[in-house]
């Protein structure tokens, strides 16, 4: 039975942050995909052709509906065979993720945009305004203020489902410690713990300040 290491703690600190600053990485990346597919989801399935509706609609069911890491390692498998192999694990997993979140994204998106009063849909149609004006000026500040608390919510989300690119090779926190674990024979709790005082650092307190916005939005709806 191994025993709490405050040695080991030190030498694979090092590692674990790395991992850390990968996981930050990722984030950003997968959820600048996330928000902004996800508006131009929400936005096609509201006002987009009949066709384009029943795409997105069936694509994106399907992958709410399937595990995150059957997607990750399909397309991981797919891109190294098929598509680029020299495409890293980084990319492809961050784009997985972004898409994947972007399903969620969409959703609150879309449910912004449904609550806005139907009487602004009727006036912006009787006033004959364009469909850019419309959305720029009237429909997407009052969906973005609805919205915005929802979506930060499923980036925080997102943040706490990077590890499962490890499987693909990320070496994010959890694939450090296991890396270090192989290596040393030793450290995998030191490890996990870290990563995991880590992720809680990271991610309780943005936790709050989205519930903070999220209570002054509502208060400020009209």
């Amino acid at each position: 039975m191994q025993e709490w290491n405050n040695e080991t703690v030190v030498e694979i600190f090092p590692a674990i942050w790395d991992g850390f600053l990968v996981v930050l990485q990722v984030t950003l990346v997968a959820g600048i995909i996330a928000v902004l597919l996800g508006l131009l989801v929400a936005i096609g399935e509201r006002s987009g052709p009949p066709w384009l509706k029943r795409v997105l609609s069936g694509f994106f069911q399907f992958i709410r509906n399937t595990p995150l890491l059957v997607q990750v390692l399909f397309v991981w498998t797919a891109t190294s065979l098929y598509i680029n192999p020299e495409w890293t694990a980084f990319a492809v997993g961050s784009a997985v993720l972004g898409v994947h979140y972007a399903s969620y994204t969409s959703e609150s998106y879309r449910a912004g945009i449904e609550a806005i009063p139907k009487g602004q849909w009727e006036a912006a149609t009787a006033l004959s305004l364009p469909t850019h004006r419309v959305w720029g000026a009237i429909i997407l500040p009052q969906m973005l203020r609805r919205s915005t608390a929802a979506v930060a919510n499923w980036v925080i989300a997102m943040f706490k489902e990077v590890p499962t690119l490890f499987a693909i090779g990320v070496l994010e926190m959890i694939a450090q410690a296991q890396k270090y674990q192989g290596q040393n024979y030793t450290g995998v709790v030191e490890g996990y713990t870290i990563a995991g005082i880590l992720f809680l650092a990271a991610s309780y307190p943005v936790a709050v300040a989205a519930r903070r916005l999220e209570n002054r939005l509502a208060k400020s709806h009209f």
